[in-house]
């Protein structure tokens, strides 16, 4: 008798452009959520919500271009990705609280993520207008 071997699933992945605007800070996180809870993931909703809202809100918040918010799921991983158009690394804030209102977006990523980081990236939809990729990654529970 031989047992079956499951076939690793490919990578899902998903892309949605936003204006820049604040509205699309709401719009990304409930897409987020719709696409975790029918792709069987809620267990990364509450984190993964969090994490997208402070990573979009930067995007919208310090840059005047369009932005982008990929998810990827592989082997079990998810990674939020924003893409603005803001080639300048982010800045974490320096001597925020943890209760502060502003400031505090990369350090809850630094916090609550697993792995985060950036990278400068054109904007393969348009022109390849320059900008950068900030994402982090939330592993599944051992």
């Amino acid at each position: 008798m031989s047992e079956a071997v499951e076939e690793p699933e490919e990578p899902l992945e998903y892309t949605l452009h936003i204006p820049n605007d604040l509205r699309a800070v709401t719009i990304c996180r409930r897409t987020l959520r719709l696409i975790l809870i029918a792709h069987g993931l809620p267990h990364f909703t509450e984190a993964a919500e969090l994490l997208a809202t402070e990573l979009i809100t930067n995007a919208v918040q310090h840059t005047k271009g369009p932005a982008a918010i990929r998810l990827r799921v592989s082997a079990g991983a998810l990674r939020i990705g924003v893409w603005d158009s803001d080639p300048n690394p982010p800045r974490p804030a320096h001597g925020t609280t943890p209760d502060a209102e502003h400031g505090r977006g990369l350090a809850l990523v630094h916090t609550c993520a697993d792995t985060w980081g950036w990278t400068l990236q054109r904007d393969a939809r348009s022109s390849g207008e320059p900008g950068k990729y900030v994402w982090c990654e939330l592993t599944p529970a051992a």
